[in-house]
């Protein structure tokens, strides 16, 4: 009944004018992100976030939209994945498999169709799984103090270190990074200065718009003008249909795929990009011989798009109830929130049940909404491929230079922007994740004011840190994350979806 009048609640949030323009908002600018290759979700969350603080919006409706973008982006991804085989953002690389296949044989519009009720299914259905689990592992987690808040944090870092790039040691090496940069401003405790290196507009710390816009939008603008992109391309929707035929006979997959990659977007680390292979992997092995996977069957659209979208709903548990982002996305969204004042974690609910409820609601209004704006206008996203290089690349820049100087009107943040963009292309270039530095920046401080804390109350006594069952159960799990990457590899190549049948 608690949870039925705070969704009610929640409702009172997201039904407000402001919020549902916003709901809409992000949808849309969600979408058009997905269809454009190159600029993933990470990339337009991070562009965007300057615009909740130039707009002044409150922490329910910024965190409203900024979702909208990030479920929006999962959305659109197929678009382009179906139709052009050219995958808008990873987690929709399995989509091209049958999706591609089923466009070749003309059956583009049932694939966009059934791409659009999966990804409608499954993200209703982890937004009910969120609010009825989320509250559940606040009060859990109500139980943490700073010891177990310590081993949570190297818990966080190890998963996302682990699982955001094939090489262990340069993800490692991008968590430390961050976390330098963590440090970067005054002292918590005695108020002196720590590698500011005498410049004032240091002493405040490194801002978090700044960084994470120069690591991601402006690398990917220098990666776009390296790389030369591909001229504008035309695509042929044809009508968008599915028959009740088709509809019933991938409901099950739907289905399955849903709870799979719900399951998989709570783990932190994970994301939607695992979630969309692995529900592949599963449907393939299930229906075997019956199905027809790679040549266009069409329950090979419906699993990734269900169990992408599931994920994403799945990667707000670990956020708002821990403050652990579950991807890069999720790290931009949490910083966003921590610069409005609202840090996520156990009293995320009792203290910000705005925040949480109204988000939660906008996101069954989100779903609604992207089923009936994605459908008609799919032949207006696909025109967007047509837009040239030579406008796309100075219009990304100039929105990434306006939102920065926006936030604090200082140009020593354009500097300091375009300095961290330099870093993220040569980052890029030698194929190190970006994801883990913006993880050490967030979280950085957190953990080192707990580790202080920590220390304080057991006067300087290490074995503290592992004096609870929970911290010790989070300390095993940090360790055995370490190892996921060596687990996922055996899986991949033992699985019946090599590198070769994709």
């Amino acid at each position: 009944m608690d949870i039925l009048q705070a969704l009610a609640n929640g409702f009172g949030v997201a039904l407000q004018p402001v919020n549902l323009l916003l709901v809409f908002l992000g949808c849309l600018v969600g979408t058009l992100i997905g269809v454009l290759p190159g600029i993933g979700p990470i990339s337009g969350v991070a562009l965007l976030v300057p615009l909740t603080f130039a707009l002044k919006l409150t922490p329910e409706s910024a965190i409203i939209l900024l979702a909208g973008i990030y479920y929006g982006a999962m959305y659109g991804g197929s678009t382009t994945s179906i139709l052009l085989n050219i995958p808008g953002e990873t987690s929709s690389v399995v989509t091209t498999l049958d999706g591609n296949q089923m466009a070749r044989q003309g059956r583009a519009g049932a694939a966009l169709a059934i791409s659009a009720w999966g990804s409608f299914i499954a993200g209703t259905l982890s937004v009910l799984a969120l609010m009825l689990l989320g509250p559940l592992l606040a009060q859990w987690a109500i139980r943490f103090g700073p010891a177990e808040y310590f081993a949570l944090m190297v818990f966080g870092f190890s998963t996302l270190s682990a699982l955001a790039g094939k090489n262990m040691a340069k993800a490692l090496l991008a968590t430390l990074f961050g976390l330098l940069l963590s440090t970067v401003g005054q002292d918590p405790q005695s108020g002196m200065s720590r590698f500011t290196f005498g410049l004032l507009q240091l002493e405040d710390g490194m801002d978090f718009l700044v960084v994470a816009i120069g690591l991601f939008a402006v690398s990917e603008v220098l990666m776009i003008l390296q790389d030369k992109a591909p001229p504008a391309v035309q695509a042929t929707v044809g009508r968008v249909y599915l028959s009740l035929k088709e509809f019933s006979f991938s409901l099950l997959t739907i289905l399955r795929s849903s709870v799979l990659g719900f399951v998989i977007g709570v783990l932190p680390g994970a994301g939607a990009s695992i979630a969309s292979f692995v529900a592949y992997t599963v449907e393939k092995r299930l229906l075997g011989s019956r199905a027809r996977f790679g040549q266009g069957d069409i329950r090979g659209v419906a699993a990734p798009e269900s169990a992408n979208n599931a994920a994403a709903g799945g990667a707000m548990i670990p956020l708002l109830t821990l403050g652990l982002p579950g991807s890069g996305t999720t790290a931009i969204m949490l910083g966003a929130l921590v610069s409005l004042g609202v840090t996520p974690g156990p009293q995320m609910f009792q203290q910000h049940p705005n925040v949480v409820w109204g988000l939660i609601a906008s996101m069954y209004v989100g779903n609604a909404v992207l089923l009936l704006l994605n459908l008609p206008l799919v032949g207006l996203f696909v025109r967007l491929l047509a837009v040239p290089s030579w406008f796309l690349v100075p219009a990304v820049l100039a929105v990434s230079f306006i939102g920065v100087y926006a936030v604090n009107n200082n140009p020593f943040d354009l500097l300091l922007m375009t300095v961290f963009g330099l870093i993220g292309y040569l980052m890029r270039r030698l194929d190190f994740p970006l994801a883990p530095v913006l993880l050490g920046l967030v979280l950085g401080y957190l953990m080192e004011v707990n580790l202080r804390r920590a220390m304080a109350i057991s006067n300087g006594d290490v074995g503290f840190l592992f004096s609870s069952p929970i911290a010790i159960a989070l300390w095993v799990l940090a360790g055995f994350s370490l190892f996921a990457p060596a687990l996922l590899s055996r899986f991949r190549q033992r699985g019946a979806l090599g590198d070769e049948e994709l």
